[in-house]
């Protein structure tokens, strides 16, 4: 009798890889949304795993807002060139210029990045978008689908979402339809730091405790940045680290002298608030933000 298990990630690792390659199987144009951050640096690593030997056979997509940390970019920029694969950049700064959307007045961004995206999936012909979220991350995450039906204007009801029963899915769309695929649905942020420290997995800088003048704004410290400036509060250098990367005007740092996958580890495995609670600005416009996005047609 066979006693051979699978660990939990190595669990999730399979899981993760057999929905990327059931989505490549059934979906004929599907693309990877990529930002650099963590979540998306582990869901290209397993795309790698995926197709090896052969390269990555998607795309790699990024709504670009322009308010974006500089180390972010760069790794973007990097692991694009070393993995082989397109990178689209769906610029919100040329939307506004076209006047395709509009600047809400402070001057905050994530909000319009959601027709940018819908936009960039229509031009490109995309009947597939993977992208890294999580259940654990927001009540509104915690009820999708790992296949997100969207319809003809790309938006999701959560009323309207097809049965998933054990690994089957179903990925079949008609014209202007699309699925948003989330292989990371049941991974835990504990669970994505555990993958990296067990794969090697690199990462920005910006993830591991440095020095960074920030201030405090309603109780989150934000980095001072170009697109993100003191409006009064007072400011002073801290040892800070970001357990999520979004905007640089939204995403607050939390205090940290995590230098090491190992020490983010140990923090991680006491957090009693996710990732997005404790740092992500955009998502305290209400109590429904996340839902209310996600139904626009956002991920």
């Amino acid at each position: 009798m066979s006693t051979y298990r699978l660990s939990q990630l190595k669990t999730l690792e399979s899981e993760a890889i057999h929905i990327i390659r059931e989505v490549v199987a059934e979906l004929e144009h599907p693309a990877l949304l990529f930002s650099g951050g963590k979540d998306s640096a582990v869901m290209l690593r397993l795309a790698e795993k995926a197709f090896w030997p052969a390269r990555v056979p998607f795309p790699l997509l990024h709504v670009d807002t322009g308010h974006n940390f500089d180390e972010v970019i760069d790794f973007r920029d990097r692991r694009a060139a070393e993995v082989g694969a397109p990178l689209i950049v769906a610029s919100v700064v040329d939307a506004l210029e076209r006047g395709f959307v509009t600047e809400p007045p402070d001057g905050t961004r994530n909000r319009i990045q959601t027709p940018v995206l819908l936009e960039a999936i229509e031009k490109e012909g995309f009947t597939a978008v993977f992208g890294g979220a999580r259940r654990d991350e927001d009540k509104a995450r915690a009820k999708e689908r790992v296949y997100s039906f969207r319809d003809e204007f790309g938006q999701w009801d959560p009323k309207n979402q097809r049965p998933e029963l054990w690994d089957l899915y179903n990925g079949r769309v008609h014209p202007g339809e699309s699925i948003r695929v989330f292989p990371l649905s049941n991974w835990t942020e504990l669970d994505i730091w555990q993958y990296v420290a067990q794969d090697g997995v690199e990462l920005p800088s910006i993830y591991f405790a440095h020095e960074r003048e920030v201030f405090d704004r309603g109780g989150m410290l934000f980095g001072v940045h170009e697109y993100c400036r003191p409006r009064g509060e007072p400011t002073s250098v801290q040892r800070v680290r970001y357990r999520t990367v979004g905007d640089a005007s939204l995403t607050a740092a939390v205090r940290s002298e995590a230098t090491t996958v190992q020490q983010i580890i140990d923090e991680v495995s006491v957090s009693r608030i996710t990732e997005r609670g404790a740092t992500r600005g955009d998502d305290k416009f209400s109590a429904a933000a996340m839902e209310d996005r996600k139904r626009e047609g956002y991920f």
